[in-house]
């Protein structure tokens, strides 16, 4: 698959770290040191653009070395870039360490999957077909 991208960074374009890796690598583009103290969130630009097709998102999501190594997460994870989207991607980075971070310019930040997505029809009824787990929410697995 073909994405157009625009990059105003001077990072490389998004790229998968393996050969098997379903997210790309996306980058800080800052022009100073951003620090993020603990429990604070910022929202840090990436200078990339892109425009995906119809039927498809771009979901941004945690790294997981972040999270373990330094309590860095994303608030809204997974992010939902829409196809009809052409403004710059922004990451909110929250750290829920008890010490500070600090985000470099070209700092991998998070991670992006493109993302077949459905529309859906309605079909509004008054009974749903029974199921094995019924009602059952929360917990209920549980014993």
């Amino acid at each position: 698959m073909t994405i157009k991208i625009i990059n105003k960074s001077k990072n490389t374009l998004p790229a998968y770290s393996t050969e098997y890796s379903a997210g790309m690598d996306l980058r800080a583009n800052l022009d100073k040191i951003v620090i993020i103290e603990p429990l604070e969130r910022e929202l840090i630009p990436t200078g990339l653009f892109i425009e995906l097709p119809q039927g498809y998102e771009a979901q941004i999501r945690p790294r997981s070395g972040l999270a373990i190594k330094n309590g860095i997460t994303l608030l809204n994870a997974p992010g939902t870039i829409d196809a009809d989207y052409r403004g710059e991607i922004k990451v909110i980075l929250i750290n829920l360490s008890n010490t500070n971070f600090e985000v470099k310019n070209g700092e991998r930040i998070c991670q992006m999957v493109i993302a077949k997505h459905e529309k859906v029809d309605w079909q509004q009824v008054t009974i749903l077909e029974e199921s094995g787990r019924g009602e059952g929410g929360f917990g209920h697995t549980g014993k």
